[in-house]
């Protein structure tokens, strides 16, 4: 009797250090998100793969929406994907280097990060999904209308202190746009003047 308590113990106890252990299981092979991904690192490696013009690298940095939208979009405009690719879907990518990168959030399966774009001198607020294998922008996901921001940006939130300040003084006040600069939706209405 004792022997089998003590047997049935051994074994669970040598299935609790398998558990635990650090190496990687069977469905980490099976290509679920890498655990240590973030929106950062995936526009980094976007960078990367735009400044390289690595057609197949910038492909990978993309969320399955954008590829549809990408196809789409050449159909549309009757040019080879490669082109649509080319610069990953942002302005930001046109800078010589890396551009600053800030204000990272994510909130479930959706993130966004703030990247300056040198060329507009202005702070884009990039959309991000987490997919299968990890974080990838997100830009055919917010024409789908399927992507939820995961708050506000820093820069959002600046635009709104500086119009909240210039309330009481009279200023003009700044224009808050949270739509990506690199896609048009047609004419704005004018910002009131107080």
């Amino acid at each position: 009797m004792y022997k089998i308590i003590f047997l049935s113990l051994l074994i669970l106890i040598a299935a609790v250090f398998m558990a635990c252990s650090d190496t990687p299981s069977s469905s980490s092979n099976k290509g679920e998100a890498n655990p240590g991904d973030t929106p950062t690192l995936a526009y980094k490696r976007l960078f990367a793969a735009v400044k390289s013009k690595d057609t197949e690298a910038i492909k990978r940095e993309l969320s399955k929406s954008t590829h549809g939208f990408a196809a789409s979009l050449a159909a549309r405009q009757d040019k080879p994907i490669e082109e649509i690719y080319k610069n990953g879907f942002t302005a930001t990518t046109f800078s010589e280097s890396l551009p600053e990168l800030r204000d990272e959030r994510v909130k479930d399966k959706m993130g966004a990060l703030e990247v300056w774009n040198s060329t507009d001198k202005k702070w884009e607020d990039l959309p991000f999904v987490r997919e299968e294998s990890g974080w990838k922008l997100a830009i055919g996901d917010v024409f789908a209308n399927t992507y939820r921001s995961p708050g506000k940006g820093r820069d959002m939130i600046e635009k709104e202190a500086a119009n909240a300040m210039s309330g009481n003084n009279g200023m003009k006040r700044v224009e808050i746009s949270n739509v990506n600069a690199n896609f048009k939706s047609g004419p704005r209405p004018p910002v009131p003047q107080r």
